[in-house]
């Protein structure tokens, strides 16, 4: 009996030791391509994309990864730069998720002060450049390992376009794209590592117009139909409604038109309004009183509304089971260690923050591991995808600590080797990650579980977008 245990002992043993060898085999060879990958995200930075709107971007990463023997499908969900990219076959089928668009008017050079490339220009201030080439290297990696190990499934990356304020992956989700999958990965950005088992707000946009008269503002103002006074009627009401609504609710509005001359009665104004909150039923709840509000104020100044709805996302649906494994390989994976330079940098950064205290010594380190139900910050499109196949997803220290995204220090950090660090500590973490749920048929069977229980029975998916086609020009000016 004793001998039989030793035996066994020996054999679990030499297997963890091989795993572990295999597991450093795999980080060896994503970390030996890291030029390679730092190349691809830097020409993404340096040509930033918006919204639908990223050819280059989406091209050179199909490029990539059909370079690497992926089988390449192109205009998913009706969208001319979304796609995928999958090797291998049969089950499980794991996703990795890739986002590259860009924001508008935070151009930004890569150095420790406020100096824009191109005035008013675009930059990728959420890091979208890191995420996609990061998940692209960790699929790129997964399919190595599947072909050197023989193990059986399919690794799919998914390119998704306009994840900010376009809802590229909610498109994608109500197409049926994922349905499929057994698990997704995926990460962002951030100014420290992470990987919790968290949510999100929910959010709703829709962008109100109102039809009025326009007339001589000083000669005949009698004539005229104010479409401003409109907005301004339906502001005011709105902000009243703040009071009468969970105290998580976000509400965030602009006036993107308010008339062309003072001395003219507005005959059009508009006004783009976002309601998020943590439990998307609430989201759909407090929109329809916003909308009310609006209905309200073309009552009241003699005027015609309508609306439409630009984007809506569900809060991410946190997952334990994946979210675990993803935190144990982000701690055998380590933080982001930083150079003298890049220290220079970093410092030059933080005195842009002189209320924030942190330590550049928190890029090294790995947050926590928490449960948070209720969601916090801001929204994502991952969202949909969550609620309908199980997902993980994590951070990891792209930008100096401290940082807030859509920010012009998010840019320049993206731009430096900081940012390039930070991309392969995800790209590392998601591989091994996969590499678990690949080893382990168990994974995937108690995550299904876990997203069944923390859905409901009774969970019938409608996107928050109802069934308006992909906004191919929200960004097109």
């Amino acid at each position: 009996m004793r001998l039989l245990t030793t035996l066994l002992f020996s054999l679990v043993f030499v297997f963890s030791l091989s795993a572990q060898k295999k597991a450093k085999d795999v980080l060896a060879s994503i970390e030996a391509k890291q030029d390679k990958y730092a190349a691809i995200a830097m020409e993404i930075w340096n040509n930033p994309e918006l919204g639908y709107l990223e050819e280059n971007s989406s091209k050179l990463l199909q490029t990539t990864l059909a370079d690497a023997g992926f089988r390449i499908k192109t205009g998913i969900a009706d969208i001319p730069t979304a796609f995928t990219a999958e090797f291998g076959s049969g089950y499980p089928v794991i996703a990795i998720l890739g986002e590259f668009d860009a924001l508008p008017g935070v151009s930004q050079k890569a150095i420790p002060h406020r100096e824009a490339v191109v005035e008013g220009g675009s930059g990728q201030a959420c890091g979208h450049h890191l995420f996609g080439t990061a998940s692209t290297a960790a699929s790129i990696a997964v399919k190595d390992w599947l072909t050197a190990t023989g193990t059986k499934g399919t690794i799919r990356f998914y390119g998704t376009p306009a994840e900010e304020g376009g809802a590229g992956k909610v498109y994608i989700s109500r197409a049926g794209a994922l349905d499929d999958v057994d698990a997704v990965l995926h990460w962002h950005p951030s100014s420290r590592n992470g990987a919790g088992a968290t949510s999100t707000l929910a959010n709703k946009s829709a962008k109100f117009r109102f039809y009025g008269e326009a007339s001589h503002a000083a000669a005949s103002p009698e004539r005229g139909r104010s479409a401003l006074d409109a907005v301004e009627s339906m502001n005011y009401m709105v902000n009243m409604l703040r009071e009468h609504v969970p105290m998580e609710t976000r509400i965030h509005y602009v006036i993107t038109h308010g008339g062309e001359a003072p001395n003219v009665v507005p005959a059009f104004a508009e006004a783009f309004y976002y309601v998020r909150n943590p439990d998307v039923a609430n989201v759909k709840t407090i929109f329809e009183k916003v909308v009310k509000a609006a209905e309200g104020a073309a009552l009241g100044t003699n005027t015609e509304m309508k609306y439409e709805v630009i984007h809506g996302l569900y809060n991410v649906l946190p997952n334990e089971t994946l979210a675990r494994i993803m935190h144990k390989n982000l701690e055998l994976v380590g933080g982001v260690e930083y150079s003298e330079e890049d220290k220079v940098f970093a410092n030059e950064i933080l005195k842009t923050y002189p209320n924030v205290k942190v330590s550049l010594e928190s890029a090294n380190q790995i947050a926590p591991f928490v449960v948070r139900e209720k969601g916090t910050g801001g929204s994502t499109d991952v969202g949909d995808v969550s609620w309908l196949v199980p997902t993980a997803g994590m951070g990891a220290a792209t930008w100096v600590p401290g940082t807030s995204a859509h920010t012009w220090q998010a840019v320049a950090a993206g731009g430096t080797q900081i940012g390039v660090k930070g991309m392969m500590v995800a790209a590392k973490t998601i591989t091994l990650t996969a590499m678990d749920i690949f080893n382990d048929p168990d994974v995937t069977k108690k995550a299904k579980e876990e997203l069944l229980k923390r859905r409901g029975s009774d969970f019938v998916y409608e996107a928050l977008i109802g069934d308006r086609n992909p906004p191919l020009d929200y960004r097109k000016k």
